[in-house]
């Protein structure tokens, strides 16, 4: 079976006054990243991992974070993990 891999990204809605508990919990997780954190509550995150099942257990794990309000996937890309290392021609480079 050829290994894969598997990318998501996400918007997690948290209480205002708990981003920074929040944040902490999500910077735990391996391979999870966060790219912004709004003070509003909203924190913008990435996580990779071989499987789907690896990036739905990351997800359950944010969702059952104290004080989390909500999860909501926005993007899931997956592909096997050799074409990762592919180079792919610049069609602008002349």
């Amino acid at each position: 079976m050829t290994e894969e891999l598997h990318l998501a990204s996400l918007v997690v809605h948290a209480h205002p006054n708990e981003c920074a508990v929040v944040g902490a919990a999500i910077a735990d997780i391996p391979a999870a990243r966060i790219h912004g954190i709004d003070p509003s509550g909203k924190l913008v995150v990435t996580l990779e991992g071989p499987a789907a099942g690896v990036i739905l257990e990351q997800v359950t794990q944010i969702q059952q974070t104290p004080g989390v309000i909500g999860v909501a996937l926005v993007y899931q890309h997956a592909e096997p993990l050799e074409s990762m290392n592919v180079e792919m021609p610049d069609e602008y480079t002349t």
